[in-house]
């Protein structure tokens, strides 16, 4: 307590606990918190990793970095860590999330994914059909998404100390000539686009747990979105951002883009597109969609002149057969992200500030 009688910033409560909603202060220990992609995460790459890491590549933070080895060439380059539990859910398992994550990061930069490598952390007493059951799976994601998985290693740690397994993959593409996207590339103008439902993955995987309450046939979304992106960028060249809205979901996502580029994102209600049983999951649960993982979704921020030619693209292929455009870009307030809601009123849809559901990526 201090001098005169009020408490002081450590004795007040800290909750430690796997669900922490609230922004509170987590200065000494890690907390689910960290891993939520929403606002502890955030605070944890800026001031834990970033200052002794430093450099422009890290400190433009995309999906990817992008290097340029030599005068003819720029590669983007990604890597993540997979910790999903369940190891298997509607749509999806650990291995198609592993290869379809680092797959749609390298692509996010505008670059043709290549080649990935993995790493394995498997846990005493997991099953070896367990194990081929994942690698069959990233087998076919890796076939599907064109690239191959050239180098890996394995580790293996003692019974309860990996959740059955995890996976690191990493991925390298390279640049397609003429492309220029990034998150802080965002203008005054711009029209924001999504390729379709919204939700589905983080709703699926908690299902998986059978924690609903009640039955659904809701299936992830995970998806390499590599062949989408491509098409995209071969129809228009007024692309100027390209974002997998994972942890965090698209509010997250958006406030990142925002922060970065320094614009106002504008999102209109009516117009997100929301399953009607991950809408009603939401509403039980009470969760916001805008803050559900997704693993096969894809934002896209251009030029207003080119929105219905990227909008009839996307709307060909199977990933993106629901595009809708959702908002727009705007100068003021900056680093902003507002809701214009079905009521007519408007609302600040700010960074998630601490863990939703747990283990979902």
């Amino acid at each position: 307590m201090t001098d005169d009688g009020r408490p002081t910033t450590d004795s007040l409560p800290n909750m430690q606990g796997p669900v922490c909603p609230v922004p509170l202060r987590h200065g000494k220990k890690i907390v689910m918190g960290h891993g939520s992609g929403g606002k502890l995460m955030n605070d944890l790459i800026k001031n834990t990793f970033l200052p002794p890491l430093d450099n422009p590549t890290l400190r433009a933070g995309n999906d990817a970095g992008v290097v340029a080895p030599n005068a003819c060439t720029q590669l983007a380059i990604s890597t993540d860590a997979h910790v999903v539990s369940p190891l298997f859910f509607p749509g999806g398992d650990i291995g198609k999330l592993a290869v379809c994550g680092t797959v749609n990061d390298v692509a996010m930069m505008g670059a043709t994914p290549q080649y990935l490598t993995a790493g394995f952390i498997l846990e005493e007493g997991v099953e070896i059909e367990t194990i081929e059951r994942v690698v069959a799976s990233m087998k076919a994601a890796a076939a599907e998404a064109g690239v191959e998985i050239v180098a890996g290693d394995t580790k293996v740690v003692e019974r309860g100390k990996a959740d059955g397994l995890f996976i690191t993959t990493a991925g390298v593409g390279t640049l397609l000539p003429g492309v220029e996207v990034g998150g802080a590339l965002a203008q005054p103008g711009d029209v924001v686009m999504v390729s379709g439902y919204i939700g589905d993955h983080g709703i699926a995987v908690l299902g998986a747990r059978g924690e609903l309450g009640f039955e659904s046939d809701i299936q992830s979304d995970v998806a390499p979105l590599n062949h989408l992106i491509a098409a995209i960028l071969d129809a228009s060249d007024a692309i100027h951002v390209l974002r997998d809205p994972t942890r965090g979901g698209v509010a997250s996502t958006l406030n990142e883009i925002a922060v970065q580029s320094e614009v106002c994102i504008t999102l209109h209600e009516e117009s997100i597109p929301v399953r009607p049983a991950v809408a009603g999951a939401c509403e039980m649960l009470g969760f916001d969609p805008l803050y559900i993982a997704n693993e096969g979704k894809l934002i896209v921020i251009a030029g207003k002149n080119d929105a219905q030619k990227i909008l009839d693209t996307m709307r060909q292929h199977p990933y993106g057969s629901n595009a809708v455009i959702i908002g727009e870009v705007v100068e003021t307030p900056a680093r902003r992200v507002l809701m214009k809601t079905t009521i007519g009123g408007r609302r600040v849809v700010d960074v998630l500030a601490g863990e939703m559901l747990p283990r979902i990526c």
